[in-house]
């Protein structure tokens, strides 16, 4: 059983496109939109090859109109470019981003799958970085071989005791200084984490010819081309925006 692992796409178009995996599954680990300016192209490839999808953080507050404010990091960053994704998304995709289950738990071959965006605790915020001690505490009572999860935005694959953690980074915004396009192959209990290329420029066009404002235009390509937060945006890394 060949399974690909998606997350945190955030209206990435060209990002997502770049994918050309074979798989017999795939699990997307929320966090389709914002940021980027392509959410239904986005939506609409979630739909038709993701078997299973939670929601991430960013895919509820575009359903349910949370607005942020800020001045500058993620936080401005989600608050500035949400407008337009929800702009952008008609009304019977954005009940699909409304209807995401919070977590999900399946059992493939005898392995025991956990879906989430962020963690067990605190399915749509909780950052979780690759800490064995940690993620020791997240997975108490908790029954299932694999933890699949994203929001980070930076891919690792942690034994924990006899539990296995997987987050295959971003598609459509790494943080982890490679800005290829991560994404994660589980392929009969294999794990890789493995990185694409695409057309950051293209990407870069969209967010450049919108009305967004020219603050927002310099750190959403500083971020897309480095694959890094911008000084700005890592102001607020840790303020529940990832």
């Amino acid at each position: 059983m060949r399974i690909l692992l998606v997350a945190d796409i955030h209206s990435n178009w060209p990002a997502l496109q770049a994918i050309q995996e074979q798989y017999d599954v795939c699990f997307c680990l929320g966090d389709i939109v914002d940021y980027a300016l392509e959410p239904e192209p986005c939506i609409d490839w979630v739909r038709d090859n993701a078997q299973i999808t939670v929601r991430g953080n960013h895919d509820h507050a575009v359903a349910q109109n949370v607005v942020v404010t800020g001045r500058n990091g993620f936080k401005y960053l989600s608050g500035v470019t949400r407008g337009l994704n929800r702009e952008r998304i008609s009304s019977e995709r954005m009940r699909f981003l409304a209807a995401l289950p919070v977590t999900r738990s399946l059992t493939i071959a005898d392995t025991r799958f956990l879906l989430v965006h962020a963690t067990p605790r605190d399915p749509l915020d909780e950052y979780a970085r690759p800490d064995v001690e940690f993620w020791t505490r997240r997975l108490q009572n908790i029954e299932s071989d694999v933890v699949c999860v994203g929001h980070t935005h930076q891919p690792y694959a942690l034994q924990v005791g006899e539990k296995l953690v997987i987050n295959p980074g971003s598609v459509g915004q790494p943080r982890d200084g490679d800005p290829r396009a991560a994404y994660a192959i589980i392929d009969d209990n294999r794990v890789e984490l493995r990185r694409v290329e695409y057309p950051v420029e293209a990407t870069i066009l969209i967010i450049q010819e919108s009305i967004l404002p020219d603050m927002a235009k310099d750190m959403l390509r500083e971020v897309l081309r480095t694959g890094r937060g911008s000084a700005k945006a890592e102001n607020n890394h840790d303020n529940k925006v990832p």
